[in-house]
């Protein structure tokens, strides 16, 4: 339940990240280790596209977190929402530090687990 919040945006705003998901799943899919994404300009393209779908999602965490007062993800502990929002701050004020390896890591286990838990968020709302 959404309590007091506006659940209609709530609910585009999960559903944003859905898309923002699946555009990192498809640019990643070519992906078979972090030294594809710096082997050449194909690569480096993807690792921007997917840094900035990363930018979104952790945008759209913490408008979350502001609309439900922080109240809603932690009752999905099985993600780090915290790592997940701070990852838009790291690439965001340190993009020329961003680690190829990280971004592998993020994109290979931890893209999946957040859209399964995403989508689950979004059914027990009631979308």
């Amino acid at each position: 339940m959404l309590y007091m919040y506006d659940r209609e945006l709530l609910l585009e705003d999960f559903k944003n990240i859905i898309w923002a998901l699946d555009q990192i799943f498809k640019r990643f899919q070519a992906i078979q280790s972090s030294d594809d994404f710096l082997k050449d300009d194909i690569g480096l393209e993807k690792l921007d596209s997917i840094c900035m779908q990363l930018i979104n999602i952790g945008e759209v965490l913490k408008q979350v977190d502001k609309l439900t007062d922080s109240k809603l993800l932690v009752n999905y502990p099985e993600i780090d929402w915290k790592k997940a929002k701070g990852m838009r701050d790291i690439i965001t004020h340190h993009y020329f530090d961003i680690d190829a390896e990280t971004i592998y890591v993020v994109c290979s286990e931890h893209v999946p687990e957040m859209k399964k838990v995403i989508a689950r968020i979004l059914i027990d709302q009631g979308a």
